[in-house]
């Protein structure tokens, strides 16, 4: 399943390629809804990002901050990581290298 509950506040996110990634993406969205969590995105498995997906990674982005959690991406690709080079998104993601990072990064943050 590639939304995970990893704690009572944090989501994990296995992400995989379109059209899963856009599926994927409106679950934790749906999920979180107005709820203080926090989410890593795993990228492991995504090879190409559009612009609708980086528009709802924003979209993402600015739901957890409004409710006080945090988005946290990780294991990017090569042409991923260039899409948030080329479109200056790298500046507003907090970006690790790999999962347990990225949930660490989270707890830490968090406070737990």
């Amino acid at each position: 399943m590639p939304l995970e509950k990893w704690s009572e506040d944090v989501y994990l996110v296995r992400l995989a390629e379109d059209p899963q990634l856009t599926d994927e993406l409106t679950t934790l969205e749906q999920a979180v809804g107005g709820k203080r969590c926090s989410a890593v995105l795993d990228f492991t498995g995504v090879k190409f990002i559009n612009s609708s997906n980086l528009a709802k990674m924003l979209k993402l982005r600015k739901q957890f901050l409004a409710d006080g959690g945090r988005l946290v991406l990780c294991g990017l690709g090569d042409q991923v990581w260039g899409a948030l080079l080329v479109t200056g998104l790298d500046k507003l993601f907090t970006l690790t290298d790999d999962v347990a990072t990225g949930l660490a990064a989270v707890q830490m943050k968090s406070g737990a």
